[in-house]
């Protein structure tokens, strides 16, 4: 047993440390895996959630960033293709966390970054509202370190166009994915 106990040591000491510069993403209301609480979830649709988006942090973004754009987006939503909850980009590469309701105070978001619409028809955060008595839905939050300082999208494009350009300007990105159900 002790030369098992050995050679596992060994290799966890040769292992480096693997989160010494991940990108991460962080928040005080959305713990890794945990339940959304009732402040960020939606209110309509039969919610009566106070629909507040989260207050987020992110660090360690790769080197080349140029900007940040950070999306919720729920995959078990039973559409066929998901639901989009928030889209915001053009965060300036400056610009590290976003306060809690942020997307809904007139002076919140940071100064020349964009909401896009959601599937709820309008732009802004949009929070969870799963249909009753359905497992619970996965929310991935997700903020991705872009190589371009501008997405140039008229304000009533799709979350979904969106997808398109972060992922042609992706150098890497963060998910913290918490979960709800009613």
């Amino acid at each position: 047993m002790k030369k098992k106990t050995v050679a596992l040591l060994s290799t966890i000491a040769l292992t480096p440390y693997a989160n010494a510069s991940e990108f991460i993403i962080t928040s005080q209301q959305i713990s890794e895996g945990g339940r959304i609480a009732e402040e960020q979830v939606f209110n309509g649709f039969g919610c009566e959630g106070a629909n507040l988006s989260p207050e987020l942090h992110w660090k360690n973004a790769p080197e080349g960033t140029k900007s940040f754009a950070v999306t919720m987006y729920d995959p078990d939503a039973p559409t066929g293709s998901g639901w989009w909850h928030w889209s915001l980009y053009n965060i300036p590469v400056e610009v590290s966390s976003l306060d809690k309701g942020a997307s809904s105070r007139l002076n919140g978001l940071p100064e020349g970054s964009n909401q896009g619409e959601t599937d709820f028809g309008k732009p802004g955060y949009g929070g969870p509202c799963p249909p009753e008595g359905d497992a619970p839905h996965r929310y991935k939050i997700t903020v991705y370190a872009l190589k371009t300082d501008n997405i140039a999208l008229s304000k009533d494009a799709p979350a979904a166009m969106l997808g398109f350009y972060l992922h042609q300007n992706l150098i890497d990105k963060a998910v913290l994915s918490g979960y709800y159900s009613r």
